[in-house]
C-alpha cells in the first residue's frame, strides 16, 4: 500500500474499506475504520489479567514476606506493563512494514517470532500460546465448576457433583467461543472488570472485620527459597495476559495506542492486587489456603465473593478460548466467515479442554507451573526478545516496507541498533525472567511428583464408591456447607464465636476458639 504525501501539519489517510494509513509527524502509524478506543482497549486488558490469580495473591506474599511480596508485586506490574508496551510496539511494527498484518490476522503474537527471528520461532511462539492458553482455559473451568459446586452446597441441599458442573459450565461457555474477536465480545470484558472491581472491595470489607480478631493470633511462616519462587509463578499467573494481547490491539481503532492502554491498565491491576494481598497477609497470616476466599469469615461477603470471581472466570474464559480457537482454525484453513466449520472446530477445543480438566479434577500447583513455564516466556521473555530485533530490522531498513525476501536482523545488528540503556534493562529483565521463571518451575513439578493426584472424573466408571468420595474431598478445598477456613496458627480461631464454623475438624485445639 502506498502512501499520499502529507503536510507537514496534520495527516492524510490512504484508505482500502477497512483500514487505512495515517500519516504523522512521527511517521507512518496504521489505523482501522473501526475498531475500539484505547479506554475500551484498557477495560479489555483488565478484565483479561485480573480475577483468577487475584483470590490467590495474598498466599503468594506469605510465601514470600511481606517485604518480598510487596517488592515482587510491584515489579510484576512494572515489568509486565514494560513488556506489554514493547507487544505493542512489535505489532505496529509490523503494520507499518508488512501491510498483510493491516488485515485480520488470526495469529498476530506467533507473526511477531516470524518476522523477528524466522519461521521456526513462529512454531516455537505457537506451541507457548497454544500451551498457555490452554492451561489457562482449563485452571478457570475447574475454578468456575469449584465456585459453582460450593456456591450451591452453601445455598441449598444441591448435589449435582464437581464433575457435572465442569460439564454445565461448559455448555454455558460454548456459544460464546464462537464469537470471531475481541471486538464482538466487549461486553463480555466489560462485566468481568466490573466483577473484579467488586469482589476486591468485598474482599478488603471482609478482611478488615476479621482483623479485630484474626490479627491478635496471627502467625507468618519462615521464608523457604523453594516457596518464594512458587509465589513468582503466582504472580505471573495473575499479572501474565499478554498471549491475548496482540489480538486485543489488532481490533483497536488505533493500533499504536495500545500502548496507553496497556500501562492504564496494569496500575489499575496493581491497585486491585496490593490491598487484597497485604490485608490478607497481615489479617490471616499462614492459615490462608491457596484462596483467600474460604478465610473471609462473614459467610455472605465470603460467598459474595465467591459468585463475582466465578461470574469474572466465566466471562474471562470467552476471551481467553479465543487465540486458541483462532490457532486451530489457522491450521485447519477454517474459512473466517461463521459457518459450519467454525461450530466443528470450536467444539473440538472446548471438548478437548473438558477431557483434561475431568482427567486433572485437583488443579492445585498447575497454577505456578503454567505461571512459571509458559506465561514467562510469553509475558516477559518473547516481547523483549522480539522487540530487539524488530526494532534493530526498522532501523536497519529505514523503516522501508519489507522486502519479500527480507531475512530477520543478526545479533550484531540488534547490537549495533538498540540503544544500550534499554538493551541493559531489558537484560536486566531477561535474567530476571530466566531465573525466577526456571525455578518457579522447577518448585511447582517437585510439588506436583511429590503430592498425590486425584483420580479422573470418568475413573468413576470403574470405581464408583471410592471415587465418589475422593472427588468430593479434592472439590470442597473452598467453602463447604457453610463452613470457613478460621484463623491463627492451628485454623481454629472463629470470629463466629464457634470451631464448629471451622473448616478442619481435626486441627489442634491447644489455643482454643474466640468466643
Amino acid at each position: 500500500m502506498k502512501d499520499k504525501n502529507v503536510h507537514q501539519e496534520g495527516y492524510s489517510l490512504v484508505s482500502n474499506s477497512a483500514a487505512t494509513v495515517e500519516t504523522t509527524e512521527c511517521g507512518k502509524k496504521f489505523r482501522n475504520i473501526e475498531g475500539m478506543g484505547w479506554i475500551v482497549t484498557c477495560l479489555f486488558i483488565v478484565g483479561e489479567t485480573a480475577g483468577g490469580g487475584l483470590i490467590a495473591m495474598p498466599s503468594a506474599m506469605v510465601s514470600a514476606g511481606l517485604i518480598g511480596g510487596i517488592i515482587i508485586i510491584f515489579l510484576g506490574a512494572i515489568i509486565c506493563a514494560y513488556t506489554g508496551h514493547q507487544l505493542s510496539e512489535n505489532w505496529t511494527i509490523l503494520q507499518e512494514r508488512w501491510p498483510e498484518y493491516r488485515h485480520h490476522c488470526r495469529k498476530p503474537y506467533p507473526a511477531m517470532g516470524l518476522r523477528a527471528l524466522g519461521p521456526a520461532f513462529m512454531t516455537v511462539v505457537s506451541a507457548c500460546l497454544n500451551v498457555t492458553m490452554f492451561g489457562t482455559a482449563v485452571v478457570f473451568l475447574l475454578l468456575a465448576a469449584k465456585n459453582l459446586e460450593n456456591f450451591l452446597h452453601a445455598y441449598s441441599d444441591v448435589e449435582l457433583g464437581f464433575c457435572y458442573l465442569v460439564l454445565i459450565v461448559a455448555a454455558f461457555m460454548w456459544p460464546f467461543t464462537m464469537l470471531k474477536s475481541p471486538k464482538d465480545f466487549w461486553w463480555a470484558v466489560i462485566g468481568a472488570m466490573i466483577t473484579t472491581s467488586i469482589a476486591v472491595s468485598l474482599i478488603v470489607y471482609g478482611a478488615l472485620m476479621d482483623s479485630k480478631v484474626c490479627m491478635e493470633h496471627v502467625n507468618y511462616p519462615d521464608i523457604h527459597l523453594s516457596k518464594f519462587f512458587m509465589s513468582f509463578g503466582t504472580v505471573m499467573f495473575a499479572y501474565g495476559g499478554h498471549g491475548a494481547f496482540p489480538t486485543i490491539q489488532h481490533d483497536m481503532r488505533r493500533p499504536y495506542h495500545f500502548k496507553r492502554s496497556v500501562f492504564l491498565a496494569f496500575l489499575i491491576v496493581f491497585l486491585m492486587y496490593l490491598p487484597v494481598s497485604l490485608l490478607g497477609y497481615v489479617t490471616y497470616g499462614d492459615s490462608l489456603r491457596d484462596s483467600v476466599i474460604p478465610s473471609l469469615q462473614n459467610f455472605y461477603v465470603q460467598q459474595a465473593v465467591n459468585f463475582l470471581i466465578t461470574l469474572h472466570v466465566i466471562l474471562a474464559l470467552t476471551i481467553i478460548f479465543n487465540p486458541l480457537n483462532q490457532e486451530l482454525e489457522e491450521f485447519l484453513n477454517v474459512p473466517q466467515d461463521f459457518g459450519i466449520q467454525r461450530i466443528l472446530s470450536r467444539s473440538v477445543m472446548m471438548l478437548a479442554v473438558i477431557f483434561v480438566a475431568e482427567t486433572v479434577p485437583n488443579f492445585g500447583v498447575l497454577l505456578d507451573l503454567v505461571g512459571g513455564s509458559t506465561i514467562t516466556l510469553m509475558a516477559l521473555i518473547f516481547p523483549i526478545v522480539f522487540n530487539l530485533f524488530l526494532v534493530a530490522g526498522r532501523k536497519k531498513h529505514n523503516n522501508m516496507l519489507a522486502a519479500l525476501d527480507e531475512a530477520p536482523p543478526s545479533l550484531a545488528d540488534v547490537w549495533r541498533y538498540t540503544d544500550k540503556l534499554k538493551m541493559t534493562v531489558n537484560l536486566l529483565i531477561l535474567a530476571f525472567a530466566v531465573v525466577g521463571g526456571i525455578a518457579a518451575t522447577l518448585s511447582a513439578l517437585n510439588v506436583m511428583a511429590s503430592s498425590e493426584l486425584s483420580r479422573p472424573c470418568y475413573a468413576g466408571l470403574f470405581y464408583p464408591t471410592e471415587h465418589a468420595s475422593s472427588v468430593q474431598n479434592a472439590s470442597l478445598s473452598v467453602v463447604h456447607l457453610g463452613k470457613v477456613n478460621c484463623c491463627g496458627p492451628f485454623r481454629n480461631i472463629s470470629v463466629l464465636g464457634s470451631l464448629d464454623y471451622c473448616l478442619d475438624p481435626s486441627i489442634s485445639l491447644s489455643t482454643g476458639s474466640h468466643g
